[in-house]
């Protein structure tokens, strides 16, 4: 058996049990079991399972701690699996010695600034559950190759770094629910480069990961030496993010400038002007995105979307982001359904909340309930603007009381606003614009639009006279 007392090791949280819990391990069942007590180590239990066979780290139901005092993983977990989730690409020794290792029930509490929870290395159908990391650099690191991995009812917390890290990593069929992951300092949730496939992250609280969590000034000069933080966080630009639900999930966060609560970047795939068409390059490194039914709010932007295509964000309720609800740029085929924004209750209370895209290609916006938007200035920009952008639609949306103009179309060809309520019903107006389509704009169509309150114009065309715009303008 591996309970550890019977491998020399005392729980005092003192000695350095290094040596011994790695001997039970080693020389054991290969169940690691942790009795009640708090366990000092200073260097990584590695349970290798191409050596030990299959494996697992078993706590005493949350009792038992592990302090790691060392540098690197309090834990790691290495396989050999080199195939993917496909029956037929698994090796005879994965299944026979190294599938499915668990690890549940225990505490690890980092006390050295290196120190990481649990590092996972070609691994298959691993298990994380009842687990809580909390004082490391990064809670849970998945590295080089995994397959099927679930992390469940867990706690990241107060983690330098990161909570869930895809550090450049292949990695397939992801589930990630009924966790709390909070005040990470960088990110909940990171994927960075790598080739990262369907991943579920539903049912989680995923809220405060930010440098400046706590803090209540909102000034760029509170930025610590990580800004930008976000709570789940996917960098593509040097690998591939695809196939994702993000649903039911409560994702939230003290302000923090330049941060999100959902940020998606790709690879900067540059494309053509609006007026070059037809389009032949679009991004591919992030796509198939999902988010659904979550809660999203109270941070400088709520989603921001970078050289990202076929995004659906729908269901969402979406509250105070300072700068933007949702910006979108260089991204394509993205839908924005049946959401609600959040408001401000009063006029004195600072301005936030908008929908910005720039060089987009085929967004559709319907059934939005907004009030109070406030993004653009009193000279350009709107509630909901579109910059540079090209066959896109605005539909049966709600755009009540905006501050400054309702939508605003800048370069935009062949987009459609139909059957939108664009009103400001306050006793002292102060939206300028309805609708103020600018610049280079042509093949546009506006209409079957409730217009109303403008203070100078309910719908204005003023785009480039000197070439030929054929703007279709139905109220």
């Amino acid at each position: 058996m591996s309970n550890v007392f019977g491998f020399g090791a005392v729980g005092d949280g003192i000695t350095d049990e290094t040596e011994s819990l790695q001997h039970a391990i080693d020389s054991g069942d290969g169940v690691l079991r942790l009795n009640k007590g708090t366990y000092r180590i200073t260097k990584p239990l590695v349970l290798d399972l191409t050596k030990t066979g299959f494996g697992a780290v078993r706590g005493e139901g949350g009792a038992s701690r592990i302090v790691m005092a060392g540098a690197g993983p309090a834990i790691r977990v290495i396989g050999d699996h080199q195939g993917t989730a496909s029956p037929g690409s698994v090796q005879p020794h994965t299944w026979d010695k190294e599938r499915f290792p668990t690890i549940n029930g225990i505490e690890i509490v980092g006390e050295h600034p290196d120190a990481v929870g649990i590092e996972l290395r070609k691994t298959m159908k691993c298990v994380i559950s009842q687990v809580l990391v909390r004082r490391c650099r990064i809670g849970v690191h998945l590295v080089e190759r995994n397959r099927d991995f679930v992390l469940a009812d867990s706690h990241l917390y107060d983690n330098h770094e990161i909570g869930l890290f895809f550090d450049r990593c292949n990695l397939h069929q992801i589930i990630v629910h009924g966790c709390h992951i909070s005040w990470n300092k960088i990110a909940g949730i990171k994927s960075l480069g790598g080739d990262v496939h369907n991943l579920q992250i539903v049912g989680n609280d995923i809220e405060y990961n930010n440098a400046t969590a706590g803090k209540s000034s909102k000034s760029p000069a509170d930025l610590t030496e990580h800004p930008g933080g976000s709570e789940i966080w996917f960098d593509a630009t040097d690998g591939v993010i695809s196939e994702v639900t993000i649903s039911g999930n409560t994702i939230q966060a003290t302000v923090q400038t330049g941060g999100a609560n959902i940020r998606v970047v790709g690879a900067d795939v540059q494309r053509p002007q609006p007026a070059d068409t037809p389009k032949t390059q679009k991004p591919d490194t992030a796509h198939l995105i999902n988010i659904t039914g979550n809660v999203l709010g109270s941070q400088w932007r709520a989603v921001e979307l970078r050289n990202v295509s076929r995004v659906t964000i729908t269901g969402n309720t979406i509250y105070d982001s300072v700068d933007l609800s949702l910006f979108a740029v260089h991204s394509a085929g993205i839908v924005v359904s049946g959401n609600t924004f959040a408001w401000r209750g009063l006029d004195s209370e600072p301005a936030k909340d908008g929908l910005r895209f720039e060089d987009c290609d085929n967004v559709l916006l319907s059934g939005l309930a907004t009030q109070r938007f406030c993004a653009g200035s009193t000279e350009r920009g709107a509630a909901v603007t579109f910059v540079r952008c090209s066959d896109c639609g605005i539909s049966d949306c709600q755009l009540l009381d905006p501050l400054h103009r309702g939508l605003e179309l800048d370069d935009c060809v062949r987009c459609r606003v139909a059957n939108n309520t664009i009103v400001d019903r306050r006793q002292q107006p102060t939206m300028r614009h309805a609708i103020r389509i600018l610049g280079r704009s042509r093949d546009n169509l506006i209409t079957g639009n409730i217009l109303s309150g403008a203070t100078e114009m309910l719908l204005d065309d003023s785009s480039d006279s000197s070439e030929p715009r054929d703007n279709l303008l139905l109220r």
